[in-house]
């Protein structure tokens, strides 16, 4: 299950007594399936993993199964400790979903070797496809790379760290191993604002990427993507300018942003989404008034480039 293109990470929105609102959630899940992403990753960072329940992480997986109805595979977060991240993947797997994202370990640092004895854990627990997300403290060496080939159902690697000096070697040491998986392997570019990297990504043999954008700015972060693949340079240095360099200063401004901003870009798109959950923080009135201006310069440049 390679994945190619522009990802979707939905947010998961809360009512205002806090409980998962699944009504707007599958009205969020529509509008990212008309944008023609290619996967949908469900209660992984942006859609706030690490503050859900078992029982709401089972709900949010089963309805956007629903909703997608095969139109796009639906790709669950898993993550804790080793046992929890197991029985994240197992509700996954009951709940319908086509793959897992295993997110980095629980506060423990160790050495590559140790994250492969991590996700090799998890990977005996369920059949679904996993891709890793090295991130944080879930970092990997090339050698412990081409280890994950011999996991079956580890297809793929998640990038959140950004050192394409170190992802290059990476790539380089699956795609020689010689192993009968080492082709089909995928490589996704998970940074945040992926669309400042990807160009470099692209230039080591990763891609696909995900885009928080596409969350609340459908039209910009497609528009951004056509341009990459057709390689219109002058749509991506406009959209850069204008749109996604001020986005990254101003997200850059707080941390946590990185969700409870793109929470924010969807309030003013009219999605009811709420709040962000602790210990995340949500935007300020005054950066919400920022980045609804940084909203309308962008789409000012779209319009000057269609």
């Amino acid at each position: 299950m390679r994945l190619t293109g522009l990802l979707s990470f939905p947010l998961t929105p809360f009512d205002a007594d806090d409980r998962v609102d699944l009504r707007v959630f599958a009205e969020h899940l529509e509008a990212q399936i008309a944008a023609g992403p290619s996967g949908l990753f469900v209660a992984c960072g942006t859609g706030e993993f690490t503050a859900l329940d078992r029982d709401e992480y089972r709900s949010l997986v089963t309805t956007a199964v629903g909703v997608s109805a095969g139109r796009v595979p639906v790709f669950a977060g898993a993550g804790g400790g080793p046992r929890s991240a197991r029985e994240f993947a197992q509700i996954a797997a009951e709940s319908g979903a086509d793959g897992l994202l295993l997110l980095p370990p629980y506060l423990v640092a160790s050495t590559p070797a140790g994250l492969v004895r991590h996700v090799r854990f998890v990977a005996e627990g369920t059949s679904l496809p996993i891709t890793v997300y090295q991130r944080a403290n879930a970092v990997l060496n090339p050698a412990a790379a081409v280890d994950l080939l011999d996991i079956p159902t580890v297809v793929g690697i998640k990038d959140g760290i950004g050192d394409v000096d170190a992802m290059l070697r990476i790539v380089t040491a699956i795609r020689t191993s010689g192993h009968p998986r080492a082709e089909e392997f995928g490589f996704l570019n998970g940074l945040p604002t992926a669309e400042l990297s990807v160009r470099a990504y692209e230039a080591i043999g990763v891609d696909s990427y995900s885009s928080a954008v596409l969350c609340f700015a459908p039209d910009i972060a497609t528009a951004f993507h056509r341009a990459v693949r057709s390689g219109d340079e002058a749509t991506q240095r406009v959209l850069l300018a204008e749109f996604y360099l001020p986005f990254v200063a101003l997200r850059d401004r707080v941390p946590g942003y990185a969700v409870a901003l793109v929470k924010a870009g969807a309030q003013l798109a009219g999605l009811a989404v709420g709040s962000v959950r602790p210990p995340l923080i949500d935007a300020s009135p005054e950066h919400v008034s920022d980045l609804a201006g940084i909203l309308e310069r962008g789409r000012k440049a779209l319009e000057g480039v269609a």
